[in-house]
């Protein structure tokens, strides 16, 4: 992993000016800080990451007097674990004194602080989290995880198990970090031990479960852990609810062909239900969607049972209700289709959705009595456009209108 242009990135972090001056404020005589989790596993990869964090045996006092004298804003964010966060120039640094747990509940751990880093690296989740960076440039590494980066594994850090009874949200982290940095393969300790003990992530709070499962759901190799997931019966487990995951196989399949193609989190989250699930008003409380989310997934739902019927009903529901983001519901619906391809031309008119050129000014310039009967009218011109599949050209709709002043009666 460390070939020459790893040990350049390594050596072009520690030269960053901002991080530079950060390092020198943190590593007084008799003190040691140092970078640590995925600043340094990206680094290392080549690939980008916008969090930054540091740990150190410094004490929080400590961290944010020295932070302070050097001229960086520090904010005691999660004082009481031994978190500051330091900023700086528009950017911001996590800083974390060294820990070892005494109860171990999840988000609930109780620690005390210490000043033994490996001892610190031992309670991360997965081997390649747990590499650290010296201000000296030296890459220390207490569990294999640079060799586990380079041949692209995710391993539990110790005993599987006794990881995931510190906190079961590291089964879901497994997971996307196996689908982010594994190829989508699954390291069969760990996943041996998720089956053993699967039971325990009902107890999982609905907010991380959500949060994690969105993350999951953007990783490059979501698709093979899922199908590893659904033969192994677990899915429904981990999440609660029934998923189809030929649906998702499907529109992955589409935004294969068409990478071009919106696919954001909450759109393969649509993707991985049944259609009669989309709707269901028990999914917003499971998974803590909002108002406008939940509106959006009842749309999905609406270009489905539409297309469902004929794609000619199409232009009409664009016109009538334009959703938030109707090319990526007809995505979902054209994806499992039997025509994808000409469903899909339909998504371009999602985006240039029809609109009305006619407006109450056209009816008082036919003569139409201003007043309440102007309002009434337009509506009823506007249902007629819709019911003549809502034209887009202007010169369309005028002649419409022409057809439809000749049926009208003024008010």
């Amino acid at each position: 992993m460390r070939e020459g242009p790893a040990i350049r990135r390594l050596e072009a972090l520690l030269a960053d000016p901002v991080l530079s001056n950060l390092m020198v404020a943190l590593n007084p005589p008799g003190e040691e800080t140092r970078l640590v989790g995925g600043i340094v596993r990206n680094t290392l990869l080549g690939e980008p990451t916008e969090d930054v964090d540091l740990c150190t045996t410094l004490l929080p006092p400590g961290i944010l007097e020295r932070g302070r004298a050097m001229g960086w804003k520090a904010v005691p964010t999660g004082i009481e674990h031994g978190t500051v966060t330091l900023l700086r120039e528009g950017r911001s640094f996590e800083v974390t004194t060294l820990r070892r747990d005494v109860e171990t509940n999840g988000r609930h751990a109780r620690v005390l602080f210490g000043r033994d880093f490996r001892e610190d690296a031992a309670r991360r989740d997965f081997t390649i989290n747990a590499l650290s960076l010296g201000q000296d440039g030296r890459l220390h590494d207490y569990f294999g995880g640079e060799a586990d980066l380079a041949d692209r594994i995710v391993r539990f850090i110790g005993d599987p198990e006794t990881r995931l009874r510190e906190d079961y949200l590291r089964g879901l982290r497994f997971f996307r970090f196996s689908a982010r940095y594994g190829g989508g393969r699954l390291d069969p300790a760990g996943m041996a031990a998720i089956l053993r003990m699967r039971a325990g992530f009902g107890g999982l709070s609905r907010e991380r479960v959500r949060q994690e499962l969105f993350k999951l759901l953007m990783a490059g190799e979501v698709l093979p852990v899922f199908r590893q997931l659904d033969e192994a019966g677990l899915l429904p487990d981990l999440l609660g609810i029934r998923i189809d995951l030929a649906r998702f196989t499907a529109r992955a399949d589409l935004q294969s062909r068409h990478p071009d193609l919106s696919w954001p989190a909450l759109a393969r989250f649509a993707a991985l239900l049944p259609r009669d699930v989309l709707a269901d008003p028990a999914l917003q409380d499971a998974f803590r969607l909002s108002n406008e989310e939940m509106r959006w997934l009842e749309q999905c739902a609406g270009a489905e049972a539409l297309i469902a019927r004929g794609a000619a009903h199409l232009p009409s529901w664009l016109a009538e209700d334009f959703p938030l983001a109707a090319g990526e519901a007809i995505a979902l619906a054209a994806s499992v289709a039997p025509d994808p391809e000409a469903i899909l031309a339909l998504a371009e008119r999602a985006e240039a959705h029809p609109k009305l050129h006619v407006s109450g000014r056209d009816f008082l310039a036919a003569g139409f009595t201003p007043g309440p009967v102007i309002g009434a009218r337009l509506a009823a011109f506007r249902a007629a456009w819709i019911a003549a599949g809502a034209p887009g050209s202007e010169a369309e709709q005028r002649a419409l209108f022409s057809r439809f002043l000749a049926g009208a009666g003024h008010g």
